[in-house]
């Protein structure tokens, strides 16, 4: 199901929550809205939902205005980061309460559960109570209960912020291949820039109140429409006036750099001298903590072991960089 939101007005005070903010979402699709906190992304997903009212604006679904329908009767299912079980029911019992209340023939209800909970990998824990989950078992279960009803749209905020980092990995995979598999329209709100560019199919970034950029992942990462999106986007530094991601910064003993390619703009950024600040090891890659020379600008560079063990650095050298690729900026 198609969902799009035309020039979407909310304020609280003096504050825009949402700033005329125009969005579609294509069927099908896995669209992550990202952004800093306060940018309105949990503001606009709420507004999909019927949660929040608009004070201006249209959210249709499927072609159909339900600005002002109710959220029941919005056909949708929603997942928030606290999932609220029922702590005196089973996992079964929890799946199952959507159903149950909409009057479902007791054969339905239990061939429905039986099939949700082996596809979120629960199929083992039918009579266990959320107290006896983990917490990703429990987002889980969350997620196998707005499937339940069948929801033309599914919402989710911050699902997985709660938890600890390889949890998140692990459902941040998972839920890419459930939606591979149930084909629902589903909405992601995040901060989490890795989270985004993992799972989503299509990325709007958000940023006080306006949507600054809407693409596919490599679209924004590559070609940010401005140096707001690149730089939420991931770490950057600034070489000669132009912004650089840390990977892309070579770093060399001598300033004799090749440059690889025809990258004009990064031929442009010419090599800088730098001091190296500190060596971080981060398990496959180490972070070269810089300073330039010229500015005494701080900047970081990433590099692979192999190249961290062959330059051998310590701090106190002096090293020279040179960018390998800039990203086009649009605006």
């Amino acid at each position: 199901m198609t969902i799009s939101v035309s020039r979407a007005n909310k304020r609280y005070g003096d504050f825009a929550a949402l700033d005329d903010v125009s969005l579609d979402i294509p069927a099908g699709s896995l669209t992550a809205l990202l952004g800093p906190s306060g940018s309105g992304k949990s503001t606009l997903l709420r507004s999909i939902a019927g949660l929040d009212s608009l004070d201006s604006g249209v959210v249709s679904i499927n072609g159909e205005d339900v600005t002002r329908v109710s959220p029941q009767n919005r056909d949708i299912g929603f997942v928030f980061q606290h999932y609220a079980a029922f702590k005196h029911m089973t996992v079964r019992e929890n799946v199952a309460f959507g159903l149950k209340i909409r009057k479902r023939p007791k054969a339905e209800v239990t061939r429905k559960v039986d099939e949700l909970l082996e596809v979120v990998g629960l199929a083992g824990f039918q009579t266990r109570y959320p107290a006896q989950l983990s917490g990703g078992q429990r987002q889980r279960m969350a997620l196998a209960r707005a499937l339940a009803v069948d929801p033309q749209v599914l919402l989710l905020d911050e699902p997985f912020g709660a938890l600890d980092a390889k949890v998140r990995e692990d459902l941040r995979k998972w839920l890419r291949r459930l939606h591979d598999d149930v084909h629902v329209t589903t909405v992601l709100v995040t901060h989490d820039q890795q989270e985004a560019l993992d799972v989503a199919d299509r990325i709007a970034v958000l940023n006080r109140g306006r949507i600054e950029q809407v693409g596919s992942p490599d679209d924004l990462y590559d070609r940010p429409a401005n140096e707001f999106v690149m730089g939420f986007l991931g770490s950057v530094a600034r070489l000669n006036g132009s912004l650089v991601r840390p990977h892309d910064i070579r770093v060399g003993r001598s300033p004799d750099l090749a440059l690889a390619g025809a990258d004009s703009a990064a031929a442009a950024t010419g090599v800088l001298k730098a001091t190296v600040a500190r060596v971080v090891h981060l398990g496959f890659e180490v972070r070269v903590e810089l300073v330039n020379a010229a500015t005494g600008d701080d900047f970081h560079a990433q590099i692979t072991r192999g190249d961290a063990e062959a330059l051998s650095l310590s701090d106190g050298d002096e090293v020279y960089v040179r960018a390998t690729r800039v990203p086009t900026i649009a605006g």
